[in-house]
């Protein structure tokens, strides 16, 4: 049976656990501080982490008296507090745009980061594939870089970017969007961001 490849990183009194994959519901695959993955059994710990729960595409794992959820390419890292969150790291492309691939609700988005929209942008199309009512929302004009268009002010139940998912964010649909979805001041304004060059790494506030 293989494993099924995953990406999340917890920080427990200084030890470094990855969420590596997993076989069915049965058992956790796990890598602590960089060693060799191992397979870890439902109700068994390893190194100080106990694997309560194997879903499809996440783990509840029990460290240091507490219980988490660890979704398939989190990535956790406790600050001074111990307090742990959710973060991504982007890198730039040739021109210097952050992009990421994201979901809105439960579809697909590839999104730019554009610190100079208020909002999450989307286009029509992109709507339509999603599965987003918004002809229903309210109504109004919004510049763009190919001139004024009709745009609908909408609030998306859940977006995710990386680790980092976030509920009722605002957005807007416009009929003159760009290929890809702008990932706006709605989402960002709720997530810390630190740039090192080509990398940003953004990290949810709340």
């Amino acid at each position: 049976m293989g494993a099924a490849v995953a990406a999340a990183a917890l920080a427990a009194h200084g030890t470094e656990v990855q969420f590596v994959g997993s076989f069915g519901d049965k058992a956790a695959v796990l890598s602590i501080d960089g060693a060799a993955p191992k397979t870890v059994r439902v109700g068994e710990r390893h190194g100080g982490v106990a694997v309560i729960a194997v879903e499809q595409d996440r783990a509840t794992l029990e460290f240091d008296g507490r219980r988490r959820i660890v979704r398939r390419g989190q990535h956790y890292r406790a600050d001074a507090a111990g307090e742990a969150r959710q973060s991504v790291l982007l890198k730039a492309d040739p021109r210097g745009h952050f992009l990421a691939e994201g979901r809105i609700n439960d579809g697909a988005v590839r999104f730019v980061v554009d610190t100079g929209a208020t909002a999450i942008v989307l286009s029509t199309q992109d709507a339509e594939r999603l599965g987003i009512d918004y002809r229903k929302a309210p109504m109004g004009l919004l510049q763009t870089a190919n001139g004024m268009a009709q745009a609908w002010r909408v609030r998306f139940d859940r977006v995710r970017v990386g680790a980092i998912e976030l509920q009722q964010v605002d957005g807007v649909v416009t009929e003159k969007g760009a290929d890809v979805a702008l990932l706006g001041m709605s989402f960002l304004n709720r997530v810390e961001m630190r740039r090192d060059g080509e990398n940003m790494t953004l990290i949810r506030r709340y």
